[in-house]
């Protein structure tokens, strides 16, 4: 599920009928203070007082230090630096934001959610909202819902009949239920959640705070909300993983998901780790093999559904643009069905093309398991530090045993992200270029007698001899989406130490990040 800040969430809730709090998110504590001057009242009478409230995917900000009250700009300023130089988890706080303070007189606990059992909204109230509602569970209402009308008006009645309100106030708290159902089928909510819903000392109700989160599948048809990716995430989407997400929008041959997770080891861990599944219950047992060997995962990786081999390649690439890793550990499903070797493939011209020094586990299992390994043992001849793969018949533990042996067996080396070393043929003057799917493939046509060999046996027919020189031999839209071959080209001509065949495969925004673009 898709998530929203407090402060998005609050329009959408404005735009259904609710009134909110006067205010506005700032990232910057001069944008706070000029949010918090813009809301202040006459000084004579008590105004000018705002709160700051960290803008974040998390519960029990004001125990954290993500809420604050102040009066005064130095105070403002000083609790919002305070709260931008937050870490939630290991993920930095991006925005505040400043309102008014409201005067409360009483709060409730509304929540809107799917109950997937009985296949139908619910709207869940409690009298007593704010922190620690979730202990208080025996107090609270189910309102049960009509997917169409909404909330039945016999249950909101007798909820509100329950809070010994006045007649007015029992009307709009009614009409808030009401206007809750609404807010949430306007954008296909799987969640909205206001703690507290206020009812101030002026008569009036008044969202003081709100959670919300969209279903992954409705986040296309609501370009309104500017959600960057349609996955449930527990921190805004960090540049790796919007890099990461663009490939996956890019090439839809399997799958891809990537997550961070940290960005330092926990204390008394091993180190810090780069993981890379494939499947997801694989990929499960296979991060808690390598938890329980005393690891911190930096990151959650899949990529499954019989992927191109230039998706592992990215995939791989993106893993290691994480900076401090001790090592890459790479465990799935040991039953896939998809064809391991593209895989290995992949990840084999990834850890070449960045001249890998930190140590490499990969359990490859299922189809073609054994000529993945190979692969990767062949890979492991030309590189710094080793790459073992295994097959399905090797545990999780056991492999991740084996990672651990390796890494306290090194030499201490913390991995730092790099641009990919490109052999010098791109700039030579023999080299040819053929466009592919997101790149180019370079060929040493004074080299091809030497490659021709292996570029014919790994193309796929898609490169041949013609006359002495090499040929596209296949249209030139089929052959600009077959780089999986192409990719096997690269492999085998490096592993074979001929320098005459590079795939150049482009991932956008990558190299910035880095610092290393050529």
């Amino acid at each position: 599920m898709a998530r929203l800040h407090e402060y998005q969430g609050k329009s959408i809730l404005a735009a259904n009928g609710f009134k909110i709090p006067r205010g506005r998110a700032a990232s910057t504590a001069d944008e706070a203070v000029a949010a918090a001057k813009e809301l202040a009242g006459p000084a004579d009478a008590g105004g000018g007082e705002v709160v700051i409230k960290i803008q974040a995917w998390t519960t029990g900000r004001a125990g954290i230090g993500g809420v604050a009250f102040a009066k005064e700009p130095d105070d403002v300023r000083a609790h919002a630096a305070h709260m931008l130089a937050m870490k939630v988890g290991q993920f930095p706080v991006e925005a505040v934001l400043v309102e008014e303070k409201i005067d409360i007189e009483r709060e409730f606990f509304l929540s809107f959610a799917i109950d997937d059992a009985a296949r139908a909204p619910v709207i869940i109230f409690a009298t007593g909202g704010g922190s620690g509602i979730e202990e208080r569970a025996a107090s609270t209402r189910r309102i049960a819902c009509d997917v169409n009308r909404g909330p039945l008006e016999s249950a909101v009645g007798d909820a509100v009949d329950s809070c010994g309100l006045s007649p007015a106030h029992a009307a709009q708290l009614a009409e808030s239920i009401q206007k809750l159902f609404a807010a949430a089928r306007s954008v296909e909510a799987r969640s909205l959640e206001i703690n507290p819903l206020v009812l101030t000392k002026d008569g009036e109700f008044v969202a003081a705070d709100c959670r919300i989160t969209i279903d992954d599948y409705a986040v296309a048809r609501h370009p309104e909300l500017g959600i960057e990716i349609a996955r449930e995430f527990d921190h805004p989407p960090t540049a790796l993983e919007r890099v990461a997400y663009a490939v996956e929008q890019s090439d839809h041959r399997g799958t891809f998901y990537f997550a961070q997770l940290a960005t330092l080891a926990a204390k008394d861990s091993k180190g810090l780790v780069g993981f890379h599944g494939a499947g997801g219950g694989g990929s499960m047992m296979s991060m808690d093999a390598i938890v329980n060997a005393g690891f911190t995962i930096a990151n959650f990786t899949d990529t499954s559904g019989n992927p191109s081999a230039s998706k592992v390649y990215r995939a791989s690439r993106i893993i290691l643009a994480q900076p401090d890793l001790v090592g890459y550990f790479g465990s799935g499903s040991g039953v896939a069905s998809q064809e391991q070797y593209w895989s290995a493939y992949g990840l084999a011209k990834a850890f070449w093309e960045l001249d890998l020094d930190i140590p490499v586990v990969i359990r490859l299992g299922g189809n073609t398991e054994d000529r993945a390994v190979d692969i990767l043992r062949r890979m492991s001849g030309v590189l710094r530090a080793p790459v073992e793969g295994y097959r399905k018949t090797d545990t999780p533990a056991m492999i991740a045993e084996r990672f651990a042996e390796l890494v306290a067996g090194g030499d201490g080396t913390k991995w730092k992200p790099r641009a990919p070393r490109v052999p010098r043929l791109v700039k030579g003057s023999s080299a040819t270029m053929l466009p592919v799917k997101n790149g180019r493939v370079w060929i040493d046509t004074a080299k091809w007698s030497q490659i021709r060999g292996a570029v014919e046996t790994h193309s796929g027919g898609l490169i041949v001899d013609r006359a002495g020189a090499p040929a596209a031999a296949v249209a030139s839209e089929e052959f600009a989406n077959k780089d999986s071959e192409l990719l096997a080209c690269d492999v085998e001509c490096r592993l074979a130490g001929m320098e005459g065949f590079y795939l150049e495969l482009d991932i956008p925004g990558l190299d910035k990040l880095i610092g290393g673009a050529r």
